[in-house]
C-alpha cells in the first residue's frame, strides 16, 4: 500500500498523510523501512524529502532523464527591420537606423542583437559627438550562409522572390514586415518592444 501510495502521489508524501490513508493498525514506518531497503541500488530509490518520502531516479542515472531542445524563436518585426538595416547599410549609427526606419529605436532591440552575436559596434564615425557604428558579425554571416554581406540579395532578388510590396509607397517597413511575414502586427512597436515576438 506504501509502494501504490508513493508511486501514485505528485507530492511527497508524509508518515502522517500515508498512515491517514491506509487501515488501522498497518505501520507506515515500517512499510517504509522495508521499501528502502527493497530499492536499494536500483534504478528508483525511495528518498527522503524533509519529512516526506517519494520515489526518485537514482542519482547516477539522472543523465538520463536530460533532454537539450533547440529553441527556435523569431525575430520581431522590429529586431528584423533593425538587423536588414544594419546589414544593408553597415556601418550605420543608431540615428540613420531610426531615420531609415522612420520610428525610435529601442535600446533593447539592438543589446539583443549584439547579445545574440549577429550585430557588433563598428567604428566612431569622426563626425561631430563621434557616433557609434553598427555592423554585422561573421556569426550573422554564418547563420544565414553567406560569405561576405554583398552576398546579401539585391533589390530586384528580393522582388523577384516575392519578397517586397510591390505596391507604390509600400515604404521599406512595410517591405521587411512582409519579408519578416509580420504584416498583422502594428507599423510602430515602440521604444518597449522585445527583440521576439509571441
Amino acid at each position: 500500500m506504501v509502494e501504490a501510495l508513493l508511486f501514485a502521489a505528485a507530492q511527497p508524501m508524509t508518515l502522517r498523510d500515508m498512515a491517514a490513508r491506509m487501515p488501522a493498525g498497518c505501520d507506515a514506518a515500517e512499510a517504509l523501512a522495508r521499501l528502502r531497503a527493497r530499492y536499494e541500488g536500483r534504478g528508483v530509490e525511495l528518498m527522503r524529502v524533509g519529512d516526506a518520502w517519494a520515489f526518485r531516479t537514482a542519482a547516477d542515472l539522472g543523465f538520463l532523464m536530460q533532454d537539450q531542445v533547440v529553441e527556435t524563436r523569431r525575430l520581431s518585426r522590429a529586431a528584423t527591420e533593425v538587423l536588414a538595416i544594419v546589414a544593408y547599410h553597415q556601418p550605420v549609427t543608431r540615428t540613420e537606423i531610426e531615420e531609415i526606419r522612420g520610428v525610435a529605436l529601442s535600446r533593447g532591440t539592438l543589446d539583443q542583437l549584439i547579445e545574440m552575436g549577429w550585430v557588433r559596434l563598428g567604428r566612431r564615425r569622426q563626425t561631430p559627438g563621434r557616433p557609434v557604428t553598427f555592423v554585422v558579425t561573421e556569426g550573422f554571416l554564418d547563420h544565414f550562409g553567406l560569405s561576405n554581406t554583398g552576398d546579401l540579395p539585391g533589390l530586384a532578388e528580393l522582388r523577384a522572390a516575392g519578397l517586397l510590396d510591390p505596391r507604390p509607397g509600400g515604404g521599406m517597413a512595410t517591405d521587411l514586415a512582409a519579408a519578416g511575414g509580420d504584416a498583422d502586427i502594428p507599423a510602430d512597436e515602440g521604444p518597449g518592444d522585445d527583440l521576439f515576438g509571441d
